[in-house]
């Protein structure tokens, strides 16, 4: 069961992991149904190309396609995204964890700036001397 859960999560991630698809999912969630050639539109990739993205996200199982007639409608998924929010959910309580103990860490009233050492007001600069360095000219 394990393995299956691993290669489900592995799908999802692999399918979100294209700009393309991402986009593709993202108008099926603005627009319920939508047929391939609506989906494919406003890509500047040839059909073809977003078939072989929707069959990705098919196989994820993030998106189910619908034949009627000649038509194939797409409709998104959600599931999926789901395990792996769940799975992403372990590490934002990793660093929620860090951030908050960072955060004490900085509120701390024995925390305080160093200030400057007594005696760095009182050492000085030294002055740079007034000629460039290499050969010096007779007078």
């Amino acid at each position: 069961m394990v393995n299956y859960q691993t290669a489900v999560l592995d799908r999802t991630f692999a399918a979100l992991a294209d700009p393309t698809r991402r986009a593709l999912l993202a108008r099926l969630d603005e627009e319920e149904g939508l047929t391939v050639s609506e989906l494919a539109r406003p890509f500047p990739v040839s059909l073809p190309a977003i078939m072989k993205h929707l069959d990705v996200l098919s196989d994820a199982g993030l998106i189910e396609r619908t034949k009627t007639g000649r038509t194939v409608t797409c409709q998104l998924k959600a599931a999926p995204m789901e395990q792996a929010m769940n799975w992403l959910a372990r590490y934002e309580r990793y660093w929620t964890e860090q951030l908050d103990r960072l955060a004490a860490f900085l509120e701390e009233d024995s925390w305080q700036a160093n200030p400057a050492s007594p005696s760095s007001g009182a050492s000085k600069r030294r002055r740079r001397s007034s000629s460039r360095p290499g050969r010096s000219r007779k007078k």
